[in-house]
């Protein structure tokens, strides 16, 4: 192929197909007919000498290929349309919807400080928060069903890490945490050390957004070749902490999220009696996105509006644990 040959007009195309994954959206967005997108990338393919996509009954699949031209071609035609059309999003005068995927928790805690600051800006933005159901949010975020995603994505984090510059997926660190051990004023082990033995001969709570009634505590105790039992999973932080506050079971949360059931009046916390991992809280969103005025406004935004939450009273948490926020994986 010779680049003096090749029609960059074809690389607009090809930056479509791969954001939307679908050669009717790529269609709309490019205000194309899908024809005229097909031919353009039938003439790439021709120029290049391989496959660029797969033709799959849902949309299109990108091959190896694909992947890797990707993040080149993007940032060259974003670097084209900022010089080009270097305009921004006007927050006071245009309307824009943004949807964001986070746990009930996150949603508690981030949102409020978010809202207040887009009143006072009088800014025409509007959010509709998703309700997260997996501990992966990437397929939201390619599928263009969630345009952010904040929380504790573990495995997420792993891979993107792992792709470097060829992820399709961008992540900002936002803070860390650590779990705590949740249970009511009261509770038989209130007013003494919580040991391994006394922690698993307890009854317990589970959030898991999957449903699935296993997590971090679960693997950590197998390591150790103990388990616990689990007598009620939700997929809801905030009926974590009024099931907990009305009964004996305990429960393991990221210590904020205490403040963010509504109930910390009711509620105490320990340390844990064993060691997990911190809580790495995150925002991702789709490269797709990066350059995008709206869209880089409203990251700005999200991360200003993390502000660590005040813990517990020192009566209430007389063990103090670093500040968390969400959470999408089951502890």
């Amino acid at each position: 192929m010779s680049f003096r040959n090749l029609d960059l007009n074809l690389l607009k195309v090809f930056d479509a197909v791969m954001a939307e994954r679908s050669l009717t959206r790529a269609a709309e967005r490019l205000a194309m007919t899908q024809p005229a997108v097909s031919h353009a990338l039938k003439r790439l393919r021709e120029a290049l000498g391989e496959d660029l996509f797969v033709r799959q009954a849902f949309g299109m699949k990108p091959t190896s290929r694909a992947e890797g031209l990707w993040p080149d071609v993007r940032a060259a035609l974003t670097r084209l349309r900022v010089a080009l059309d270097p305009g921004d999003y006007q927050p006071e005068s245009e309307e824009f919807t943004f949807r964001l995927a986070m746990a009930d928790a996150t949603a508690a805690l981030i949102l409020p400080p978010l809202m207040q600051g887009l009143e006072r800006m009088r800014a025409l933005a509007n959010i509709h928060v998703l309700p997260l159901t997996t501990r992966d949010p990437r397929a939201l975020l390619e599928q263009g069903e969630a345009d952010f995603a904040l929380g504790y994505f573990p495995m997420a984090v792993a891979a993107l890490k792992g792709q470097g510059q060829m992820a399709a997926i961008r992540q900002q660190r936002l803070y860390d945490s650590h779990y705590v051990c949740v249970m009511r004023r009261g509770h038989p082990l209130a007013d003494q050390e919580l040991t391994l033995d006394a922690f698993c001969q307890a009854h317990h709570l589970l959030v898991s957004f999957s449903g699935r009634p296993h997590g971090f505590v679960d693997e950590a105790l197998t390591a150790l070749k103990r388990s616990r039992r689990i007598v009620l999973t939700v997929n809801q932080f905030f009926t974590a902490g009024r099931v907990v506050a009305h009964s004996d079971l305990l429960t393991v949360l990221p210590q904020s999220f205490i403040t963010a059931t509504g109930y910390q009046a009711a509620l105490i916390y320990r340390p844990l009696p064993l060691n997990l991992a911190p809580v790495h809280v995150d925002l991702l969103w789709h490269l797709r996105n990066e350059d995008r005025s709206a869209q880089r406004w409203m990251r700005e935004q999200l991360i200003g509006s993390v502000v660590p939450p005040v813990p517990p009273s020192a009566e209430a948490a007389p063990h103090p644990i670093a500040d968390a926020n969400g959470d999408n994986r089951a502890p």
